[in-house]
């Protein structure tokens, strides 16, 4: 098993070559005060609404109570929450990211978040394959689910795309011959 501190570095080091590979127009981690993270990958995020609502996404993972190594404010790693599997969580200027990192074959397909939504609000699918939040009196989008990338560590774009069964949104990662760590990057924003 990888030591805490190793796992960390590992998960950092794997999304960053991606993200500057991907280059300049990738959100920017950055200190947001309207957005609250929990302990613990179970205990999710909260995060802001255009409209000043806050809504929730758990983290649904096999070791839900791995508790988040907070390296600042707007940075956490969640190490090991599944089968060669990390999460790297970044605050941004308006929402945030769950950077899942795919060590090796054996890991998971498959990657949830739970949603809470305030009443009033729903989720509604998108052509691009993501989800809008909308305001269900006024059709307003509030908020937004964007369509995951995911991208191996030769830079090649790996296959992702999300389902949503209830209040589950259900990430997928056709992960299979892909050079590893992969990368997938849920991503939401008001």
């Amino acid at each position: 098993m990888r030591h805490a501190r190793d796992g960390a570095a590992a998960a950092m080091n794997a999304a960053s070559r991606i993200l500057v590979a991907r280059g300049k127009n990738e959100p920017q981690e950055l200190e947001n005060p309207d957005v609250a993270w929990g302990q613990r990958a179970r205990d999710g995020v909260w995060v802001p609404t255009k409209d000043g609502q806050r809504l929730h996404f758990g983290i649904d993972v096999a070791a839900a109570d791995t508790v988040a190594q907070v390296l600042r404010p707007s940075l956490r790693v969640f190490v090991g929450v599944d089968l060669d599997t990390d999460i790297v969580a970044q605050t941004t200027d308006n929402g945030v990211r769950l950077l899942t990192v795919i060590h090796g074959p054996d890991a998971p397909s498959e990657f949830r978040f739970a949603v809470s939504l305030p009443d009033g609000l729903a989720l509604e699918s998108m052509p691009s394959g993501g989800y809008d939040v909308v305001h269900l009196r006024y059709g307003a989008t509030v908020g937004r689910l964007y369509n995951p990338w995911a991208s191996d560590s030769m830079f090649r774009q790996v296959k992702a795309d999300y389902t949503l069964e209830g209040t589950i949104v259900t990430m997928r990662v056709q992960h299979a011959d892909a050079f590893y760590p992969v990368v997938a990057d849920p991503h939401y924003a008001r």
